[in-house]
């Protein structure tokens, strides 16, 4: 079976640090190009963390750098601030406070330099000269992806698939009706889920049932390559974090959300409850940055397949399979 061409859009901090290490490693993927995106961390940060961890894994793939801020979201002030993570306990372990997304990634400084090319621009230049559909992976705030497609909507001809981490049904984050990625930009949100391409929704409610627990971080381990011990790593602050400040149902565990849509596109089975139904996005005031599924017995025009559940066992053998293919000689620098 061929591989599939992608390209994943990124805010690299800790789970998008385990998407990509997934992406460039699975037999059935052909990782094109990342593009960064600010999010997680400012865009320098997002785009030296992808440089470095391309290093690291010893493989030529071009980075774009992208957008450093919304389309239009933070020009005015006619939306409500209301960060969830500020109201939070600190996560701490040995008297030191542990971030979700450490602002460098514990690998060693790179001099590869991010392409000419704007990610916006580099995706209508791509897409247009494809001969083969390609399907991409945005997992953080949807800016690229929405530039370019209002830039040039023709491009959704050569788009196999939209696969998205954001958005809640029932689970959010950011807030009491938003989820991170889709509050910063929900304009491009917006555009992506109209612009007619299969789009699927890998939301909280997903990612927040396939989880990552410390035994699975030891199973990481016990494989011993870089990509393995990194990840495990990366895998096991997320844990603290969620077991400070937004615990799960399963104790000593994490969403790992951006390497969901690596599995799913390796095997979508891994998604056990994806609903074909009706996807807007809440554009101003106490509603900006909601996902709104319309889920009524007569919906409206059907857009979207969007994710209610995982299957974690699946996800971590994915991510094994993935990790055990590595033979890369780098190091950690530090643990998390």
């Amino acid at each position: 079976m061929a591989k599939r061409k992608v390209i994943l859009d990124v805010d690299t901090g800790s789970d998008d640090a385990v998407a990509l290490c997934a992406a460039v490693l699975s037999p059935d993927i052909e990782l094109v190009a990342a593009c960064s995106v600010w999010g997680n961390q400012p865009i320098e940060n997002t785009t030296d963390n992808t440089l470095r961890l391309f290093e690291a894994l010893g493989v030529d793939i071009p980075v774009y750098r992208g957008c450093d801020t919304a389309m239009t979201k933070y020009l005015c002030k006619n939306y409500v601030e209301l960060d969830a993570w500020r109201l939070r306990p600190k996560a701490m372990r040995g008297g030191k406070e542990i971030s979700m997304h450490s602002a460098h990634l514990p690998l060693a400084p790179t001099n590869r330099k991010a392409e000419d090319m704007p990610a916006a621009c580099f995706y209508v230049d791509y897409l247009r000269k494809s001969k083969e559909k390609v399907t991409l992976i945005p997992v953080g705030p949807l800016t690229n992806v929405g530039l370019a497609l209002r830039i040039a909507p023709d491009i959704v001809d050569k788009i196999e698939e939209i696969v998205i981490m954001g958005g809640g049904s029932k689970i959010t984050n950011h807030d009491p009706w938003s989820e991170s990625n889709i509050f910063h930009d929900p304009e491009a949100a917006q555009i992506i889920a109209e612009c007619g391409a299969r789009v699927v929704w890998v939301p909280l409610d997903a990612t927040h049932r396939a989880v990552i627990t410390l035994d699975d971080c030891k199973r990481f381990r016990d494989i011993g390559t870089f990509a393995a011990n990194f990840c495990a790593s990366q895998c096991e602050q997320r844990i603290i974090n969620h077991d400070a400040g937004q615990p799960l149902d399963i104790p000593h565990a994490a969403a790992v959300h951006d390497a969901l849509c690596v599995a799913y596109v390796i095997d979508p089975t891994v998604l056990t409850d994806l609903r074909h139904c009706h996807v807007e996005i809440g554009l101003d005031g106490y509603g900006s940055g909601q996902t709104i599924v319309d889920q009524r017995a007569y919906p409206l025009e059907r857009n979207g397949w969007f994710a209610f559940d995982g299957d974690r066992f699946k996800f971590v053998d994915i991510l094994c399979d993935c990790f055990q293919r590595d033979k890369s000689t780098a190091q950690v620098l530090e643990e998390a």
